[in-house]
This record gives structure tokens, sequence and C-alpha cells, in this order.
């Protein structure tokens, strides 16, 4: 890996972070970057799901006030998210590799779509009154649903994780960001333990992504009271839609 790579996926890292740590789509950053310095598909989706869940802890961590006092709701759902991510990494793992190759532009296009109909879903969201860890049952199999689909990609799974705790968990859109951040990064270290035995992991590529996650996750959760979150939106369904064309004409 030459520098102008390392170059590029510590500003991938550091930007995908913080993108996650404020609406949850830095995947559609982080991937391609790894697919332009040379990985794999499946190999780039461990070593993004690895370098990702540093930042992800990051931005949980940086939110941690928010979720005091909330470990008897949220601990039955940190299990769902753990089975849930660790089932979608073995998908990865047991399936022909051609099998996620297929998958990975629609995927990308999804996560593009969920990022850009938030709003509506936002919108939904705040109609309805706040109540705080309305169905703890409910909450996490909602989660654990999700995380089949983080451990298997990931991107855009922050926005689907926001819509579950808006209508199950709690209103506040910044409590809800806070156990957005804790589950996804549970999700993810799971599923990149899953990857890193298996063997589906670039290492120097992986810490590279890690120590930018670092700073970018935990930047990113304290700006996300003040981003104005349509610009951002905008950036990151511009870049998905690169990344599903750049991945096409790849293949």
């Amino acid at each position: 890996m030459d520098l102008a790579s390392i170059g590029w996926l510590v500003a991938a890292g550091f930007f995908g972070a913080a993108i996650n740590g404020v609406v949850g789509a830095g995947t559609l950053i982080t991937f391609p970057a790894l697919l332009a310095a040379g990985a794999p598909p499946v190999v780039a989706n461990g070593t993004n799901t690895l370098g990702l869940s540093v930042g992800a802890w990051s931005s949980a961590f940086a939110y941690r006030h928010e979720l005091t006092g909330r470990s008897w709701v949220i601990r039955p759902a940190l299990i769902g998210s753990a089975v849930g991510a660790f089932v979608g990494a073995m998908f990865v793992v047991v399936l022909p590799d051609t099998v996620f190759e297929a998958a990975v532009p629609w995927l990308i296009l999804t996560a593009t779509a969920l990022v850009a109909i938030q709003p509506i879903v936002a919108r939904r969201v705040r109609a309805r009154d706040s109540a705080q860890a309305r169905h703890r049952s409910g909450l996490a199999v909602a989660i654990g649903a999700s995380g089949v689909y983080g451990g298997y990609f990931g991107a855009g799974q922050g926005v689907v994780l926001m819509a579950i705790l808006g209508w199950l968990y709690d209103t506040s859109p910044q409590h809800s960001n806070a156990a957005k951040n804790l589950f996804a990064a549970t999700a993810n270290i799971t599923a990149a333990a899953v990857f890193a035995v298996s063997g589906r992991v670039w290492w120097w590529a992986a810490l590279v992504l890690a120590l930018s996650a670092l700073v970018g996750g935990t930047v990113g959760a304290r700006a996300a009271r003040t981003l104005r979150p349509g610009a951002l939106r905008f950036a990151v369904v511009l870049v998905g839609l690169v990344a599903t064309a750049f991945v096409w004409l790849r293949w």
C-alpha cells in the first residue's frame, strides 16, 4: 500500500467515522476507498468493519451521558445486536464470495436511499408523543434484525437504527443517537471478530482506518448537535451514488 492510498484511507476513516457519529452511512466513504486501494470486496468489507468499529465506540463514549441509567433496556438489545451481527458476518464467510460481490452495488444503493429518506423517517418519529423505553423485548428483536444487516455489510445501518430507536426506545434524537452509536459499535466489533478469525481483514489498512476513525468518531459525535443535517445528508447521498457507479463499473 503506497503513501497515497494511506492518505486516502486516513481521510476516509476520519470522515466515515464522523459521519457515522451523526448520520450513520460512513461505509459509503470507507468501503469504496478500500476498493480503490486494491482490497477485494469481501476483504474490504471485513477491513472496513474492523476499522470503523473503533470510531463507533469512540462516538458511543462521547455520548455516554445520554446512556446513563438506561442499562436495563439497553442490555437485551445489545445482546440482540451482537447475535444478529454474528449471523450476518457468518453469511459473508459461509456463502461464496461471488454472492457478496453481486450484492454490494445493491446494498450501497439501498443504503444511499435510506440516507435520502431519513428526513421522512425523522418527521414521523417526531410526530409521536415522546415516551422512553416503551417496548423492551420488541426493541431487542428489532435491533437484532438490524444487526444481521450490519454484520453482513453495514452501510446505512445507523439510519435503520435511528428509525427503530425512535419508535421503540426514545423519540429524543440525542438519546436515540447515543444508543445508535452503541448498538452499531457492538455489531461492528462482533462482525469484525468473525472476519478477523476467518482471514478477511487487510490488517495494515484496518489499522490506518481505526486510528483515523478513533478521532473522527469523537469529532462526529460532539458535532452532532451543531452540524446542519441537510447538507451532510446531501453529501452522503452524493457519495453513495458515486460509490454505486464506481462499484458497477469496477465489476
